[in-house]
């Protein structure tokens, strides 16, 4: 997938800290489970509207929709968000709509190079309005509509695109956030989206493309790819350290808030440098005064199915909960010991534990290099 050098859904990040747009760009834009898993209900919620509106024709979409039943992303719940979006869309398309669905947008008027897709868009020429809408299926977090720059970055776009051809007065947002019941929505006029644009957006844009403002480390960070080795926002959490704590055994009651407000972001930034420091040594590099060992691990059976006829034939029967063997320690106690050792640890695997990254003074032995072995995966903002 190809990315925006400023893509809409950082722009809350690169139009507060301008230089991070250049500077995340040293970093691989990685996925994880979580933005595949979102990908998969964007589908589904894409293919339900397009049939919906007879954009494709029955046999694409039972086609297609056979390939993403078989996707290891698929639930239920899934497919139930996905229709609750669609039935959320079409609700907007009324009287004379023109329906947009994934479409892709160019906002090079005010982003060199910019460029996006958006879920849905509705045009109701009639009404003078533009609707725009955009599935979020994180849950970390709810996210809303009103003076989202990503929102309103998509909405420039989308003008752009039908502006030429259909007079719009106002635009409205949508954000729909199934999993949290987070729908928000927010309307502006265009006229003061533009001036936006052109006061706030472009500025902050040609300056994030070139790497130039100031650094600031804040709120922004949370997604930055950049955060683990990032000498700002270093400085900015280690300040705590060297914080001019006047009282000369107790903090004050507004220090101790000062300490506390940068709670959340001190700790990101720690387990941002914790996963590159690991994910650096599971590469191969080696850390000084650090090292790989084996995780702890815990015995498991082997073939579930082979210990249960082993043990049957042995006499045994009580050894199941409801339609599952009973856990290692409740089984030792239910047929003994001695039955224990002899008949079930023969069939019992200790699989490898997960790599940990300890002081080299660390007793355990050293891991080889497992580089091919285990991958480190990043969140995305935009799921």
């Amino acid at each position: 997938m190809v990315h925006a050098k400023l893509s809409p859904s950082a722009a809350s990040r690169w139009m507060a800290c301008t230089p991070s747009a250049v500077l995340e760009q040293q970093f691989p834009n990685t996925s994880s489970v979580y933005a595949d898993e979102g990908s998969h209900v964007h589908a589904l919620g894409e293919l339900l509207l397009k049939e919906m509106h007879g954009v494709i024709s029955k046999f694409e979409a039972d086609k297609t929709m056979a390939e993403l039943l078989k996707s290891q992303y698929y639930s239920h719940s899934n497919m139930e968000f996905a229709e609750n979006y669609a039935a959320f869309v079409n609700e907007q398309c009324v009287d004379d709509f023109l329906l947009f669905i994934e479409q892709r947008l160019e906002m090079t008027q005010w982003i060199q190079e910019g460029f996006g897709t958006a879920d849905s868009i509705v045009i109701l020429p009639s009404q003078r309005k533009m609707i725009f809408n955009d599935y979020k299926h994180g849950k970390g977090v709810p996210v809303y509509a009103e003076h989202n720059p990503q929102m309103m970055i998509y909405a420039l776009g989308a003008y752009h695109m039908v502006g030429w051809i259909y007079d719009i007065d106002v635009i409205e947002m949508n954000i729909y956030q199934p999993r949290i019941d987070n729908i928000s929505s927010w309307e502006i006029k265009l006229i003061d989206l533009i001036k936006w644009a052109d006061t706030q957006l472009k500025p902050k844009a040609d300056m994030a493309y070139d790497g130039a403002g100031e650094f600031n480390p804040g709120k922004a960070c949370t997604f930055c790819r950049a955060k683990a080795k990032c000498a700002a926002l270093a400085n900015y959490n280690l300040e705590l350290q060297r914080m001019d704590f006047k009282a000369p055994e107790l903090l004050t009651d507004d220090e101790l808030l000062e300490v506390h407000s940068r709670k959340k972001l001190f700790e990101d930034w720690m387990a941002a440098v914790e996963a590159h420091i690991f994910g650096e040594a599971l590469s191969g590099k080696k850390w000084p005064g650090l090292k790989l060992v084996e995780g702890r691990s815990v015995r498991q059976y082997s073939d579930p199915v082979k210990v249960a006829e082993v043990l049957k034939a042995k006499g045994f029967t009580e050894i199941y909960k409801p339609e599952t063997l009973l856990a290692l320690g409740e089984m030792e106690k239910k047929i003994g010991k001695p039955n224990f050792t002899d008949i079930v640890a023969p069939l019992l695997v200790k699989p490898p534990g997960k790599p940990s990254l300890v002081k080299a003074s660390d007793k355990r032995p050293e891991l080889a290099n497992i580089e091919d072995d285990f991958k480190i995966e990043s969140e995305d903002e935009d799921i």
